[in-house]
């Protein structure tokens, strides 16, 4: 257990352990509990379907169809206020244009904006893209932290000092918080990661102003690089990734975090803290950066990349618990919700090859293909599953994000700086249609006890 040895546990004493134990014995429900009081654990049934909590305009995921009166799988398609994502990327990409404002824009106001009305919007971000004075001196650059997303959530929480109206939750007000965090977390992401690189790691500060004409991939790039220099196949490729996480569905665990918080009636910031710290998690966020080190270790493992018999034995040693993290896991490979594809892994695997092709790393896309021909495979012939299992976009994410030389640090916080958009539609489509705070039930299962004084326990 106490093996990391980035971590300092000293803090964990003998009489901590004992207590964890006492935790653990105390709290373990038996699991087959779970099935007589038909629980659906995680919020799915057990088709691993999730249960319905809630009614969205927002997005909408797509997996399966009716055929016959019968519900079969279908390749995945995600709808973005009804308008499909290929058709949404194909028309900013066929202009080439970047996408993410005008997607940001659809999102939270529920249509397409005209050309004037998107300049407009684009102005207003970048009206808002400032931080208040000496911000990112006494609240970034102090005990900056080596994870990213804990530097991000304080430095959302620490706004909130800085707010006038932080408590307002009219929609007007929420709206006006929500737009300025959408403007500022690449700034609160990669001002963190300056700090953590230079305090932590030794390396020269930068602290770029963004550029009011440059798009929030532009900007990212910007202010991240030391000089500042990017080429337009790198900015269009990260703006598409923005596109791409910008928003899925109201049932993945950080909007439903959202949803959840909001309805408590708490402010912009309290809430967008708490939803940042559930796309943190390794399940959720957190996935492309195991996809990378799992490529890592294979890289490192495979003497000929191309080999299909030496990949073939690699995944099965992972499913096996016999390579990597010894987890059981293809990384990058399965989704909650889709089987036969995932739209937006579909979509990223061709600018993927153009952007390796760039970077002179065709080895390592033939490799990434490889093993999302390979994978669904191994899986289904080793694992029993209820669903068809493919490649989802994490599973390139990572490996675009390192093409654009992008630190495993700020890998999380990307797919942050896009979801504040998701997470503002939901959090004043809730504000708008809630009323009652979301409250689910709990069984109890515990015995009742008579109570003993103290001396005679």
């Amino acid at each position: 257990m106490l093996s990391d040895p980035n971590r300092d546990y000293s803090a964990i004493t003998p009489e901590i352990l004992e207590f964890a134990e006492l935790c653990r014995k105390n709290g373990t429900i038996d699991a087959e509990l779970y099935t007589r009081h038909k629980v659906n654990r995680g919020l799915r049934d057990l088709n691993g379907k999730g249960v319905l909590t809630g009614l969205t305009e927002i997005s909408d995921i797509q997996s399966s169809k009716i055929v016959d009166g019968k519900s079969v799988p279908c390749e995945g398609v995600l709808r973005y206020r009804g308008f499909n994502i290929y058709d949404i990327v194909g028309g900013f990409m066929k202009e080439k244009r970047f996408g993410f404002e005008e997607v940001a824009y659809l999102l939270l106001f529920g249509d397409l904006p005209s050309s004037g009305e998107l300049q407009g919007f684009s102005e207003l971000l970048a009206n808002y893209r400032t931080l208040p004075t000496s911000f990112v001196r006494d609240i970034i650059m102090k005990a900056p932290s080596r994870d990213m997303m804990n530097t991000l959530a304080r430095s959302v929480l620490t706004l909130y000092a800085y707010d006038n109206r932080a408590d307002d939750v009219s929609v007007p007000n929420v709206l006006r918080q929500c737009l300025q965090l959408i403007a500022l977390f690449p700034l609160l992401a990669v001002y963190g990661y300056q700090a953590y690189s230079h305090y932590h790691d030794g390396n020269s500060l930068y602290i770029h102003s963004p550029q009011p004409d440059l798009s929030a991939a532009q900007n990212i790039l910007y202010i991240l690089r030391p000089d500042s220099q990017y080429t337009e196949l790198e900015a269009h490729i990260l703006d598409l990734a923005l596109v791409l996480h910008a928003e899925h569905g109201g049932g993945n665990n950080s909007t439903f975090t959202t949803h959840v918080v909001s309805s408590s009636g708490t402010d912009t910031y309290s809430t967008v803290a708490a939803s940042l710290g559930s796309l943190k998690g390794p399940k959720h966020g957190g996935a492309n950066i195991k996809v990378v080190q799992m490529f890592e270790d294979m890289k490192q493992n495979l003497k000929d990349w191309t080999d299909e018999k030496a990949v073939r034995d690699y995944l099965r040693k992972l499913l096996h618990k016999e390579a990597f993290d010894r987890a059981g896991l293809i990384y990058g490979m399965g989704h909650a919700v889709y089987s036969l594809s995932d739209p937006r892994a579909t979509i990223f695997r061709n600018f993927v090859k153009s952007l390796s092709e760039e970077k002179g790393l065709g080895e390592e896309y033939a490799l990434y293909t490889l093993v999302e021909r390979l994978a669904p495979e191994i899986i289904a012939e080793e694992r029993r599953i209820y669903k068809g299992v493919s490649a989802n976009i994490d599973f390139y994410s990572g490996f675009v994000y390192s093409m654009l030389n992008l630190p495993l640090e700020l890998y999380t916080p990307i797919f942050a700086i896009s979801r504040i958009v998701g997470w503002s539609a939901h959090r004043i489509e809730e504000l708008v249609n809630g009323g009652k705070i979301i409250r689910p039930a709990y069984m109890s299962v515990s015995d009742c006890r008579a109570y003993s004084v103290l001396a005679e326990r």
